[in-house]
């Protein structure tokens, strides 16, 4: 049974830096999201705020409303923020404490680690409390190398890599996989980052906080873990940053690791600069796709589209655009769904599509 749990994320919900938070609200296996702390938002239900269909999920101005308002006190209080700079402040830090008062749990994905701060530390003893860090580094003993084992797998791997991060690769993925299990495919997703762990992904590992010995190591034992122990038929591996990117290593990690056979390609058109980078300019799709495929080796054989600051006829024409221009088919999922997805695989790997 999901357990429930409340989120943090002032004054980020819905922006790119509140990306824990709006995919845990999209999309959760693993908890049962019963409200939203934001006090700059005035809607007040979090569906509604981010895609325009309300989901019955509450956006509550502090923790005391919250409480207030909900029939019980959530097991876990997570923490939804995934700023560039991963210090909490003294207002976020009260909140967590009033979290721990209140006998909840503390879910933390960044990689500053609250089991590591004392004050935090000795209140969730004092409050008979855990601390998840869902991004602390495993113990040497659980880390892998890089083996070549990859190539036993069978079954199709495909990358969703992006053109930047806080693009959409994860919420994209998660997408696809759900609209291949309609379909009756047997789909196992790899997550890579703290959202998708949170969300309920079985097999993965925050790709970031590994060294760079380990992190292509890791990428290729979890697939080949989720290949040898559920036999799909398709592997969907969440990517992170972008392999253009200066800041991120972690695309290249990831298609070392994965070898991937196909790539789909997250971009967002009207996006000028690099996420939390004014300075760096975007880079065009067709840059980006050269790079990924001498890089990698493999193909882009669909792109998906990051509606962000676009009207709906700016990303019908984008859409039209760019299939003219690179012939291969591409979608905005949370507007237009999977279904070029999931036909383009089928396509390509002769998945066996259920009778409908």
């Amino acid at each position: 049974m999901e357990s429930e749990a409340l989120i943090y994320c002032e004054n980020e919900f819905g922006k790119l830096d509140g990306k824990v938070a709006n995919g845990l609200v999209r999309h959760s296996e693993k908890f049962k999201i019963v409200g939203v702390i934001d006090s700059t938002k005035n809607v007040m239900d979090a569906g509604e705020h981010l895609d325009g269909v309300k989901n019955g999920i509450p956006i509550f101005h502090s923790i005391y409303e919250a409480i207030a308002n909900l029939s019980q006190v959530p097991k876990y209080f997570i923490y939804g923020i995934a700023p560039l700079t991963p210090v909490i402040g003294n207002e976020d830090r009260e909140v967590i404490l009033s979290a721990m008062k209140m006998g909840m749990n503390i879910v933390n994905g960044l990689p500053e680690f609250f089991s590591d701060d004392p004050e935090l530390a000795q209140s969730a003893a004092e409050f008979g409390v855990k601390i998840y860090d869902i991004r602390k580094p495993l113990k040497r003993k659980h880390l892998h190398s890089f083996t070549g084992k990859i190539k036993t797998v069978k079954a199709p791997v495909v990358a969703v890599l992006g053109t930047d991060c806080a693009v959409g690769k994860r919420t994209t993925a998660v997408e696809l996989v759900k609209a291949l299990r309609a379909e009756g495919i047997r789909v196992v997703f790899i997550a890579t980052g703290q959202t998708g762990l949170l969300q309920g992904a079985k097999y993965g590992f925050a790709v970031d906080m590994l060294s760079s010995g380990f992190a292509s190591g890791a990428v290729e034992h979890a697939i080949v873990t989720a290949y040898e122990e559920e036999k799909p038929d398709i592997i969907i591996v969440e990517g992170q940053g972008a392999l253009g990117h200066p800041a991120f290593t972690s695309s290249s990690a990831i298609i070392r690791g994965a070898m991937p056979n196909a790539i789909i390609l997250q971009h967002p058109p009207k996006r000028k600069t690099r996420c939390d980078f004014p300075d760096y300019q975007m880079p065009t799709i067709v840059s980006e796709i050269e790079l990924l495929e001498v890089f990698s080796k493999s193909k882009v054989v669909a792109i998906t589209l990051n509606h962000e600051g676009m009207t709906d006829k700016e990303l019908d024409s984008h859409i039209v655009q760019y299939e003219e221009k690179h012939r291969i088919p591409v979608t905005d999922v949370l507007t237009q769904g999977c279904d070029k997805l999931v036909a383009q695989l089928s396509r390509l790997y002769l998945l066996p599509l259920s009778l409908k």
